[in-house]
């Protein structure tokens, strides 16, 4: 859905300058903006998901592990798909203040793409790459972005995301080197286009909420702090965006309407696609391929 259709919905809990900087940026940084009730229930349950990780001693398809991971020190990297693990991660997907910031960015048709827990254990938890979301999960316009939310303080010193302001609205890099191999990461060579000098760091206290365009360009280095960096993401896309392309993080809502009705009419953005690979070439997800 275009920008001028979604600005002419009224606004269920941002405000209009809000709705315009994340249309001209690509991003918002909402401080503290998740209710402190909604933020226990995901502490709670993502702590017991951490203690269920103790038992674990490989990546399998629920838990990434971090190297060193323990039952006495657990490192996880990700939780795969929360959704499927927890009821009270699908419920604050599916109505909460979440799925309100979707429907002021996207329209009054919101569908669920995908969910991740990424944790950046303290004392080395791993860098991602510049990268964009696009290029991964592509669909037939980009009427689609990525809500995080910091279940911790995070600080300059625990390795948040940047993101480079406007980056969505000028090119689309491919995720391929130059032996065609997918590595899920903007190329060095591109690197001088893509504008990380202008990168900002997205910091906040527990509780704060990222927005970003899935054309924005985004990353964040090695947590080398004392303390992990819990963050809790979300994609949705505007039901008038169809993927193209498998989705390597599968769940039975995937597709799921969570605001309005499904259209009649789907939107097809002009410009080229790169499609990556089938996702049976992909396990790992981002982790592996950037490795």
């Amino acid at each position: 859905m275009r920008k001028e259709t979604v600005l002419a919905q009224p606004a269920k809990i941002l405000t209009g300058e809000q709705r315009e900087r994340y249309f001209e940026d690509g991003f918002l940084l909402l401080p503290e903006f998740v209710s402190a009730t909604w933020l226990n229930r995901l502490q709670t349950v993502t702590n017991a998901m951490l203690d269920e990780s103790k038992n674990v001693t490989k990546s399998n398809e629920k838990f990434v592990l971090e190297r060193g991971h323990s039952a006495v020190t657990p490192r996880l990297r990700r939780l795969t798909s929360p959704v499927e693990h927890d009821v009270a991660y699908w419920e604050f997907a599916a109505n909460s203040e979440i799925t309100d910031i979707a429907e002021d960015l996207l329209g009054p048709s919101v569908k669920f793409h995908h969910s991740k827990l990424n944790f950046k254990a303290d004392s080395g938890g791993m860098a991602l790459q510049w990268h964009q979301d696009f290029p991964f999960m592509p669909h037939t316009n980009s009427c689609v972005l990525t809500i995080g939310i910091y279940l911790a303080d995070v600080d300059e010193t625990t390795a948040p995301m940047a993101v480079v302001p406007g980056s969505h609205q000028r090119e689309l890099f491919s995720m391929y080197n130059d032996k065609d191999q997918w590595v899920g990461a903007i190329q060095s060579k591109d690197l001088p286009r893509s504008g990380i000098e202008r990168a900002v760091p997205l910091v906040g206290k527990a509780g704060s909420v990222t927005v970003h365009h899935a054309r924005t360009v985004h990353g964040s280095p090695d947590n080398n702090s004392p303390n992990p960096r819990p963050l809790l993401l979300y994609m949705f896309s505007a039901g008038d965006a169809m993927p193209v392309s498998t989705n390597t993080i599968p769940s039975r809502y995937h597709g799921q309407l969570v605001r309005g009705r499904r259209p009649q009419w789907i939107e097809l953005e002009p410009g080229p696609i790169v499609l990556p690979p089938e996702a049976s070439a992909r396990p790992g997800g981002i982790f592996a391929a950037q490795q």
